[in-house]
C-alpha cells in the first residue's frame, strides 16, 4: 500500500465519532493559542502607555533670568500632559512617595522647588545643574521602570536643551559685543598708530631741537659769564655816575636857587637887550656895504650903547651890599657893549685898513645875531627853563641812583643766571640724550602699534558677529548639537509584528508536537505487513504535514485579518511556513518514532533549547555562550531570521539559507524515521513489554 493511501487512512480515523472530530478541531486551532493569543496580548504595549498611572510632583517656585520669568517646572508639566506617554497625575510629594510604595503609581517624577533657579543660573555667573527626581519601584513592575528611564532621558534632554539656549544666546550676544568692542579697539589702535607716528616725528624733531638747544645753552652759559663780568663793570660805573649826577644836582640846585629869582625879574630886560643886539647885528650885516661910510657913526653908536649898558650896570651893580643877580650878565653885556664899541672902532679901522676881512666880519655878525636872537627867544622863560633843567638834573640823579641799584641787582642776578645757565646746559644735554632714546623707543612703538592695529583688525574678523536670526539658529544648533537622524529600514510598525517571527514557529512546533500525540508516527499495520520503511515514514509524516498546513492557514488568517499583522511578502511567508511545518513534523516524528514515549519529552526539551537560542527576543549575542554555541545548529534559528525578512522586508538571502537548512533537516529526519521503521519491523521483548507508556 502506498504512503498517501496510508496517510489518508490515518486521517479517516478522526471522522469515526464526535470525540475524534473534536480532537481534530482542537488540533487545528491549537497553534492559535500560542501564536495569535500571545501576539494579541502584547501586540502594541507601547501604544497604551498612557494608561499607566504615574505621579507628577511640581514643586518648582520659578525664577527670573535676564529680566524674564522662567517657569521650567510648569513648561515640563504642560509638555508631559500633552504627550501620550503615561497617565500623569499631579499630586503632592508625600502622596507620590506613598503611591509608588503601595503600587498605586508605577513611578513618580518630581521637579524640586529650585529647579527653575538652577536652570536660570546657566545664564549667570555661577551656573548650577538642575535635577529632575525620578522614583521607581521594580516591585511594582520592572519593565515600566526600564521604559521610564528612556522616557525621562528624553525629558531631561529636552529640559537641558531649553536651559542651554539662554546660556548660549548670552554667549553669542557676548561674541557680538566683543566683536564690536574689538572693532572699536582696532579703530582706536589705528588712531593710536597715527598719533604715535606723529609723536615719533615729534620726538625726532625734539631730539633735533634739543641738539640745537644744547648748543644754544652752551653759548648762553658762555654769554652769561661775559654778561656777569660786564654787569660787574656796569655796577661800578653806575655807582660812579650816580655820584657824579648827585654832585651835578647839588650844583644845579644851588645855581637855580640863586639865578632863578634874577632871571624871573629881568627876563624882559635881557630879552630886549638880546633882541637889540640881534637887531643890531642884523643891521650891521645888511648894512655892511655902508659900514665903511657909517663906521664912524657906528662907532659912536656902539660907544653910546656901551655907555648905556655901563650906566645900567653901575645903576644896578653900584651898591655892593645888595648886588643885582643879573650883574654878571649885565657885566658881560656891558663888557660886550664896550667890546662892540671897541670893535666898532676896530671895524672902522679895519674897514679902512683891510677891506678883505669884511666877509669874516659878516660871518661873526651872523653868529652874534643868532646867539642874541636865541637869548632873546629864551629870555621870557629863562627862569622856567632853569627850573626844568634843575628838575631834569634831579630826575637824572634819581635815575642814576636807581640805575646803580639795578646794576647791583643785575650783577647779582646774572651771577645766579650764570649758575643756572650752567645747570641748564647740563640738563639740556641730559634731555638731548633722553630725546634721542625717546625717538628710538617711539620708532619701535610705531612698529608695535602697527602690529597691534593689524592684530586687532584680524582678531575682529575672527570674532563672530551674529545678528538675532543667525544667533537664534546657532543657539538652536549648539543647544542640541547632535540630533539622531534615524532611518529605520523595513520598520516593524508595532511590538507584535516584531515578535511574530518568534511566536509563529513556536505555535507550529507545538502543533506538530500535539499532532503526534494523536497520530502515531509509524502506521502499525504497515509495520506488521512489512511495508517499505520509507513508505512507513512518509505515511506517518504526511497526515501531520496536512494538519500543519491547515494550522498555518488558520493561524495566519487570524493574525492578518483579526490581529492586524501586515506582511511585506504575504505569499512567501505562508509558503515558507508550509516548509517549516513539514520540517518540524519530520523532526517530531523521528523523535517519537525513535524514542517512543521518551521522545515526547525530548520534543519538549528541544523546543525549549530552540526558544532560548534562536534570538527571537534579544540578539543571541547577549545570551550566554552555551546558547550562542547551539544557535547555528537548530532549525528555529534560521526560521526566525527568515520570517523577519519575509514579514518586515529586506534581502532574501537568509530566507534561501533557511529553506536549504529546513530541507536538509526534513530529509534527514525522514531518513532517520525510515531507519527507525526498519528497526521496528523486528519485534523484541522491549516492544512487547515497554518500560514506559504515555
Amino acid at each position: 500500500m502506498r504512503s498517501p493511501r496510508l496517510a489518508t487512512l490515518e486521517l479517516r480515523r478522526f471522522g469515526r465519532g464526535k470525540l475524534p472530530r473534536a480532537a481534530l478541531v482542537a488540533l487545528l486551532v491549537l497553534p492559535l493559542l500560542y501564536g495569535a493569543l500571545y501576539l494579541w496580548s502584547f501586540w502594541d504595549p507601547y501604544g497604551r502607555l498612557d494608561r499607566i498611572p504615574v505621579a507628577l510632583v511640581n514643586d518648582d517656585k520659578g525664577a527670573r533670568a535676564d529680566g524674564k520669568k522662567l517657569a521650567a517646572g510648569d513648561d515640563i508639566t504642560e509638555g508631559l500632559r500633552e504627550s501620550e506617554v503615561f497617565d500623569w497625575r499631579e499630586v503632592s510629594a508625600a502622596e507620590a512617595r506613598a503611591g509608588v510604595e503601595d503600587g498605586r503609581y508605577y513611578l513618580s517624577l518630581t521637579m524640586p522647588a529650585d529647579f527653575s533657579r538652577r536652570i536660570a543660573s546657566s545664564s549667570g555667573d555661577s551656573p548650577e545643574t538642575g535635577a529632575l527626581q525620578v522614583r521607581t519601584n521594580d516591585a511594582n513592575n520592572y519593565i515600566v521602570g526600564q521604559i521610564s528611564r528612556t522616557v525621562f532621558s528624553e525629558v531631561r534632554t529636552a529640559a537641558s536643551t531649553k536651559a542651554s539656549r539662554s546660556f548660549l544666546d548670552r554667549i553669542f550676544v557676548s561674541f557680538s559685543d566683543i566683536h564690536g568692542e574689538t572693532v572699536k579697539a582696532a579703530e582706536g589702535a589705528d588712531d593710536l598708530e597715527g598719533g604715535i607716528g606723529k609723536a615719533e616725528k615729534g620726538s625726532q624733531d625734539l631730539a633735533d631741537g634739543l641738539k640745537d638747544a644744547k648748543k644754544g645753552s652752551g653759548e648762553l652759559s658762555e654769554g652769561l659769564t661775559k654778561l656777569d663780568s660786564g654787569a660787574g663793570d656796569l655796577e661800578d660805573g653806575s655807582k660812579q655816575v650816580a655820584k657824579g649826577t648827585q654832585a651835578l644836582a647839588d650844583k644845579v640846585n644851588g645855581v637855580a636857587d640863586t639865578v632863578g629869582p634874577f632871571l624871573e625879574d629881568n627876563e624882559k630886560t635881557i630879552g630886549d637887550t638880546a633882541r637889540l643886539v640881534a637887531d643890531s647885528a642884523a643891521a650891521i650885516r645888511h648894512n655892511l656895504d655902508t659900514l665903511v661910510k657909517a663906521a664912524p657913526t657906528a662907532a659912536e653908536g656902539a660907544h653910546a650903547a656901551s655907555d648905556t649898558l655901563d650906566a645900567v650896570y653901575k645903576a644896578r651893580c653900584a651898591d655892593p651890599v645888595l648886588p643885582d643877580a643879573a650883574c654878571a650878565d649885565l657885566k658881560k653885556a656891558r663888557q660886550a657893549a664896550a667890546d662892540v664899541a671897541k670893535v666898532a672902532d676896530d671895524v672902522n679901522t679895519l674897514i679902512a685898513d683891510q677891506d678883505s676881512d669884511l666877509a669874516k666880519l659878516d660871518g661873526h655878525l651872523g653868529t652874534l645875531q643868532k646867539q642874541a636872537q636865541a637869548l632873546a627867544d629864551h629870555a621870557p622863560h629863562l627862569s622856567e627853563d632853569l627850573a626844568d633843567a634843575a628838575k631834569k638834573v634831579n630826575e637824572l640823579n634819581t635815575g642814576a641812583g636807581k640805575v646803580a641799584v639795578g646794576a647791583e641787582k643785575l650783577h647779582s642776578g646774572l651771577g645766579t643766571a650764570e649758575t643756572g645757565a650752567t645747570d641748564l646746559d647740563e640738563g639740556v644735554g641730559d634731555l638731548k640724550t633722553g630725546a634721542e632714546d625717546l625717538s628710538g623707543g617711539m620708532y619701535k612703538l610705531v612698529d608695535g602699534s602697527g602690529e597691534l592695529s593689524d592684530g586687532l583688525h584680524d582678531g575682529a574678523e575672527q570674532i563672530p558677529d551674529y545678528d538675532k536670526r543667525d544667533r537664534d539658529r546657532r543657539t538652536e544648533v549648539m543647544a542640541d548639537p547632535v540630533q539622531l537622524v534615524s532611518r529605520d529600514l523595513h520598520k516593524a510598525p508595532n511590538y507584535g509584528t516584531g515578535f511574530a517571527p518568534y511566536f509563529i514557529p513556536l505555535s507550529l512546533w507545538v502543533g506538530a508536537m500535539v499532532a503526534y500525540m494523536l497520530i502515531t508516527p509509524m502506521n502499525r499495520r504497515a509495520l506488521a505487513a512489512g511495508t517499505s520503511a520509507w513508505r512507513i515514514a512518509l505515511a506517518g509524516w504526511l497526515p501531520v504535514v496536512a494538519i500543519g498546513v491547515l494550522q498555518t492557514v488558520a493561524l495566519m488568517s487570524v493574525l492578518h485579518w483579526a490581529v492586524g499583522l501586515e506582511m511585506a511578502r504575504a505569499a512567501g511567508t505562508v509558503g515558507f511556513l508550509f516548509l517549516v511545518t513539514a520540517c518540524f513534523a519530520a523532526i517530531v516524528q523521528w523523535l517519537n518514532a525513535r524514542f517512543g514515549a521518551a521522545g515526547r519529552i525530548l520534543v519538549l526539551a528541544l523546543l525549549m533549547l530552540q526558544l532560548t537560542s534562536a534570538g527571537g527576543t534579544y540578539p543571541v549575542q547577549t545570551s550566554p555562550d552555551f546558547f550562542n554555541a547551539l544557535h547555528p545548529f537548530l532549525p528555529m534559528s534560521y526560521v526566525v531570521e527568515a520570517l523577519r525578512r519575509l514579514i518586515t522586508g529586506g534581502g532574501l538571502g537568509p530566507v534561501w539559507q533557511a529553506c536549504a537548512v529546513l530541507a536538509a533537516f526534513t530529509a534527514g529526519a525522514l531518513a532517520l524515521t525510515a531507519v527507525s521503521a526498519r528497526r521496528r519491523q523486528v519485534w523484541t521483548l522491549d516492544r512487547l513489554h515497554p518500560e514506559l507508556t504515555l
